[in-house]
């Protein structure tokens, strides 16, 4: 091979570039899925607009603080025509402005509503970070459920292939007479299953990209899986009660709760400052000119003033029919309400911590079980296939250890992701969820390994030689038994 053969090509470049700039070359992992829903997904985009408008709570508030000030200006044409007793014709013009301003001095109800704007940005901004928080937990749901639907069909696939090489074996044997027909049937039955199985698994996934690519506004193909041993991340601290107090102090939800019972506190504030006097800085300057002329006199005649005020107005409030005292008790009621949503929101946040605790240690334990489980299903079904060979086993013992060791994974994989999930929710309970978070459990992703879908090597030996059908690509149907088989 020549050096001029390796020299880079137009083409060759741009394969390359396409090559990696493409984001599913290798399958996207959490990260990347997780960047694509900030930009993309509508829910998040609607809590990122919604806080912008809750910014402007603030500005409302403190212009009730500020003067006031208006302006006004007119301009009147007259025209009169009297024609009896005597006819007079007078025609003039009247023009004038004015510009007032109003400062408040004393208003304890505009006071409160300027501290209710400075709390509502509070919780814009905090409605925000919740939703950024549900965006994490919303991604992960939907990437590790797509990972699951994954697996279902992959494992789907290779539970079929490895039962059409145990009918394709059953087969032979009936036709050497080393076994019987039921045997073949038996593998049959169990292949038309898988058959059926692996056509659920591929709508299931169908059904879990396409929610995915409603938060991601992209198409979901493959994605990254866990790396095989990958060691999940447990709970830090190790004490439930932590959690418990960590979610009642910094539960987002509960935030936003209790700096609603703020609000409210200020509102029956402002109710009661119905009853207090209002005093105002008042000031004024207006213009004014009048001018006329008559047919009957050639002499002009007019007005002009200009007047200019400045003064401090004080209005006290004496009865308004018992509005103000009802508005007081409708206020203290609004406000206990918020205490007791407040302490709603504080007990549940604590209760999704200790359940979502209780996910993440009684995961792990239950992943170690797996592990083991599949560990005991795979000798199980080398010992089956060998008894099978050696006459001691039959068919259906064979398909038997086969199913329980394809349950088993497809068990443990779903396992390990609950348990990566409640660890996430965790988190999110007590309000420290971040993009870091999604970093770590990205360092466990790599590509799909075949170690999911791995058979004993005695069963790769008893298996007829035929090249590997991926799942993917695999026939959803296979000839039925022979008419000589069958009889």
């Amino acid at each position: 091979m020549s050096l001029a053969s390796l020299a880079p090509t137009p083409l060759r470049a741009a394969v390359a570039a396409l090559l990696l700039l493409s984001p599913l070359a290798h399958g996207a992992d959490l990260l990347q899925v997780y960047h694509e829903a900030q930009g993309n997904d509508a829910q998040y985009a609607s809590a990122r607009f919604q806080a912008q408008a809750g910014q402007e709570a603030l500005p409302q508030a403190r212009s009730g603080l500020l003067p006031q000030i208006s302006g006004s200006a007119s301009l009147t044409r007259n025209e009169v025509d009297q024609r009896s007793p005597i006819r007079v014709e007078r025609n003039g013009t009247s023009k004038g402005w004015s510009l007032n301003l109003t400062q408040p001095l004393f208003r304890w109800d505009r006071w409160e509503t300027y501290k209710q704007g400075e709390l509502q940005v509070a919780i814009a901004d905090t409605t925000l970070a919740q939703a950024s928080i549900d965006l994490i937990t919303r991604v992960a749901e939907a990437y590790f459920n797509v990972l699951a639907a994954q697996d279902n069909l992959y494992l789907a696939g290779a539970q079929k292939d490895a039962i059409s090489q145990q009918l394709e074996q059953a087969k032979r044997n009936f036709e050497v007479g080393t076994a019987t027909i039921t045997d073949t049937n038996e593998a049959q039955a169990s292949y038309d299953l898988a058959v059926s199985t692996e056509i659920a698994a591929r709508s299931a996934l169908e059904v879990a990209r396409a929610t995915l690519q409603q938060i991601t506004g992209k198409p979901a193909e493959e994605l990254m899986g866990l790396r095989p041993g990958a060691p999940l991340p447990g709970p830090v601290p190790t004490d439930v009660n932590s959690w418990a107090q960590r979610a009642e102090d910094g539960n987002l939800q509960a935030i936003i709760a209790s700096l609603s019972g703020q609000i409210a506190q200020r509102e029956t504030k402002k109710a009661r400052a119905g009853h207090l006097p209002t005093v105002d800085l008042v000031a004024s300057r207006s213009y004014s000119s009048n001018s006329t002329a008559s047919q009957t006199s050639t002499n002009l005649g007019g007005t002009r003033s200009d007047s200019s005020q400045i003064g401090v107005q004080v209005t006290i409030p004496l009865f308004s029919g018992g509005y103000t005292q009802s508005r007081v008790r409708e206020t203290l009621a609004l406000e206990s309400k918020a205490a007791s949503d407040y302490d709603f929101a504080r007990r549940t946040a604590a209760q999704s911590a200790r359940q979502y605790y209780s996910g993440v240690t009684n995961g792990l334990a239950q992943v170690a079980a797996l592990e083991a489980a599949e560990k005991s299903a795979l000798s199980s079904l080398e010992s089956n296939r060998l008894g099978y060979e050696v006459g001691v086993r039959i068919n259906i013992d064979v398909l038997n250890a086969q199913a329980q060791l394809f349950a088993t994974r497809r068990d443990l994989q779903r396992a390990r992701y609950d348990t990566i999930l409640n660890g996430l929710r965790l988190k999110a309970a007590a309000g420290t969820l971040t993009e870091d978070d999604v970093v770590q459990i990205n360092t466990l992703l790599t590509a799909t390994s075949a170690s999911l879908t791995a058979l004993p090597s005695s069963t790769a030996k008893a298996a007829p030689k035929k090249a590997p059908v991926s799942p993917s690509t695999a026939p959803l149907t296979q000839p039925r038994t022979s008419g000589r088989a069958a009889g």
